[in-house]
């Protein structure tokens, strides 16, 4: 599969090259975009200070113009909290889309949105500070409504972020399932004549 990840508000830390390496070590094509132009952040105050600072509209439109390159490969678009948010809406926004991976992060639906059979998996704490019980409800009946074909899983007791080792939240055991299941569900996606290409960057 060609797949655009999305690092968090944390920026492209080494664990986006970590997940994007895992990625293509399963024959996926992986690009990672660096939508902070390279800063990095050692906390979710500092990192959502600097999206801020961006702006929700600038950043959506650096989205677009690295993915728009690769849109006609059909893409899995997938993201990293903040990062999957961003996936997201380019997913409902891309009617070539072949599915979206979100892990620790959603973002809101607008009323008109259509995702007629999108393959959407989400890996999310339980609970999740950023992620609440109402919030995911009310996020999973829209999706439906959209028309997207949704998985969701929890983890209890994971930290929201739970997937990055050089962080607080990481968790070892629900990173590795995460990503057991994750890798299950590209490969759902990928036609037999698909070729393994592992040269994204």
């Amino acid at each position: 599969m060609n797949i655009m990840l999305f690092h968090s508000v944390f920026g492209p830390r080494p664990a986006v090259r970590a997940a994007a390496d895992r990625l293509r070590a399963a024959g996926h094509q992986v690009w990672t975009p660096d939508l902070f132009e390279g800063r990095t952040f050692d906390s979710v105050e500092e990192g959502m200070a600097h999206n801020t600072e961006i702006g929700k509209d600038e950043l959506l439109r650096r989205a677009v113009l690295a993915a728009a390159p690769y849109s006609d490969r059909g893409l899995v678009y997938a993201g990293l909290s903040l990062g999957a948010s961003i996936a997201q809406t380019l997913a409902l926004g891309d009617d070539k889309a072949r599915g979206l991976l979100l892990l620790h992060g959603t973002s809101d639906l607008a009323p008109n949105a259509s995702a007629d059979g999108l393959p959407v998996q989400l890996h999310v704490a339980e609970p999740d500070p950023f992620e609440t019980d109402d919030w995911l409800s009310a996020w999973y009946l829209q999706m439906g409504r959209a028309g997207a074909d949704v998985e969701v899983y929890r983890y209890p007791g994971a930290g929201h972020l739970y997937t990055d080792p050089g962080l607080p939240d990481y968790d070892e055991e629900a990173a590795e399932a995460t990503w057991r299941v994750a890798l299950g569900f590209l490969d759902s996606l990928a036609d037999p004549g698909d070729p393994g290409d592992q040269t994204g960057s």
